[in-house]
């Protein structure tokens, strides 16, 4: 059964830093692409960044270029997403996704996590 599971979101002011972290069982992790996405209340599901298979190649939304990093240890079946200089608008449940193709759509990504909320105070 493939499972991912995010961790590390919480509250923190604007300015501040946060690392999720999502860890993947039950799937060939080094195979899928992953990607970030988030949901703030009220809005659609939103693309965050996405990193290919081997860690290569990333792709980021333009709201968080420069801003977020996003990384992957396939050794240990997780992929990391640095968050820097928070906003009040990067509040959301991020979500890491799985998928067998690297790209910033979701419907690319075959599995999900539950998610972890960010809440950025201004």
């Amino acid at each position: 059964q493939v499972q991912l599971v995010e961790s590390g979101g919480g509250l923190v002011q604007a300015g501040g830093s946060l690392r999720l972290s999502c860890a993947a069982s039950g799937v060939s992790f080094s195979n899928y692409a992953m990607g970030w996405f988030r949901q703030a209340p009220g809005k659609e599901r939103e693309f965050v960044v996405s990193i290919s298979k081997s860690g290569g190649s990333t792709r980021y939304a333009n709201s968080v270029k420069g801003r977020f990093t996003v990384s992957r240890d396939n050794d240990a079946n997780t992929a990391y997403l640095q968050m820097n200089i928070l906003k009040p608008e990067d509040t959301a449940v991020y979500h890491c996704a799985a998928g067998p193709v690297w790209g910033s759509t979701s419907g690319v990504y075959r599995y999900w996590g539950q998610g972890t909320q960010v809440t950025v105070s201004s």
